[in-house]
Parts: C-alpha cells; sequence; structure tokens
C-alpha cells in the first residue's frame, strides 16, 4: 500500500481546518455573549427583588404604624313612609 500523505496539505483540507478554526472562534464569542447575557439578566433580577422587598417592608411597616380605628356601625336606613292615596 502506498501512503498518500504528501509533505503539504491539500486546499480541501486548508479550507476544513479554516472552517473548524472559525466555528470555534464563533462559538466561544457566542458562549461570552450568553455568559454576558445571563449575569445581566441575574443582576436585574437581584435589582428588582431588592426593590420589591424594600417596598414590601415600607408597606408593612407604614401598616404597622397607622392607628387602629373604630370600625362605624353602618346606619340603617329607615323605610319611607307609604303614601296613602
Amino acid at each position: 500500500m502506498v501512503n498518500k500523505r504528501s509533505g503539504e496539505a491539500s486546499p480541501e483540507s486548508i479550507a476544513r481546518a479554516h472552517r473548524l478554526r472559525v466555528a470555534a472562534d464563533e462559538g466561544k464569542r457566542a458562549m461570552v455573549d450568553v455568559e454576558r447575557q445571563a449575569n445581566a439578566v441575574r443582576q436585574n433580577m437581584a435589582r428588582l427583588r431588592s426593590l420589591r422587598e424594600a417596598e414590601e417592608a415600607r408597606r408593612l411597616e407604614e401598616k404597622q404604624n397607622e392607628p387602629d380605628l373604630p370600625i362605624a356601625k353602618k346606619k340603617r336606613k329607615k323605610a319611607a313612609p307609604s303614601s296613602a292615596l
């Protein structure tokens, strides 16, 4: 059997190696971009959570500090006198 390998790479193998290298670089960039977006989402969620918790604490404090007002009794409406015709 004769080995077809020579010292030079064929143009097809060079093109394939280049495509693989470009795809690997694009994959790395995509993963960095995905991680950056995920980090931004986590930071925004943490910011919104802290705002929500602060608002809940403020409402709870307001509710605890408001005076207890007596509950007013409902007034009964007087029945209208029936008119005699």
